[in-house]
C-alpha cells in the first residue's frame, strides 16, 4: 500500500475524537485513542492504532453491519474517515467492561474538512 497519504512523522499521536460508525450512522465513541505512524522494513509509512470502546457498544454496531468505518479527529485541520479498517480486540468479552481494540488501514484514509466532520458528527446516533 501507498505510504504517501500519511502526513506525519513517525510518532505516537493522540487523537482528540473517535469514533467507529455503521452504514447507518449508529455510532460508538472511542476514548483513550491514539495512531502510530512508523517505517516498515520496506522503508514505506505505516500506521497503526488503538482506541478503548465499551464491549456491548461494539457488538451492538457489529450486529448492524460487518463492515464499520473510523472517523478520526487528531485536532485542528487534521480530520479523516478510515473506510473499513481491521479491527481486533482481546479475547475476554465481558459486556459491562471497556476493552482496547487494535485498527490498521485496509486502504488510505480520507481527509476531512471541518465542515465535513461537523457534518458527519452530528449525524451520528451514538450507541
Amino acid at each position: 500500500m501507498m505510504s504517501d497519504w500519511i502526513p506525519f512523522e513517525d510518532a505516537i499521536y493522540l487523537v482528540k475524537q473517535a469514533f467507529l460508525v455503521a452504514g447507518d450512522n449508529t455510532a460508538a465513541s472511542l476514548e483513550r485513542t491514539s495512531i502510530e505512524v512508523y517505517t516498515g522494513r520496506d522503508g514505506k509509512k505505516r500506521l497503526k492504532g488503538s482506541g478503548l470502546v465499551q464491549n456491548m457498544l461494539l457488538v451492538e454496531l457489529l450486529e448492524e453491519s460487518d463492515d464499520l468505518d473510523l472517523i478520526l479527529d487528531l485536532g485542528e485541520n487534521f480530520k479523516y474517515i478510515m473506510k473499513t479498517p481491521n479491527i481486533s480486540g482481546g479475547k475476554v468479552f465481558s459486556p459491562n467492561t471497556k476493552s482496547f481494540i487494535q485498527f490498521d488501514p485496509t486502504a488510505p484514509w480520507n481527509p476531512i474538512s471541518e465542515s465535513e466532520y461537523k457534518k458527519l458528527r452530528s449525524g451520528l446516533k451514538l450507541l
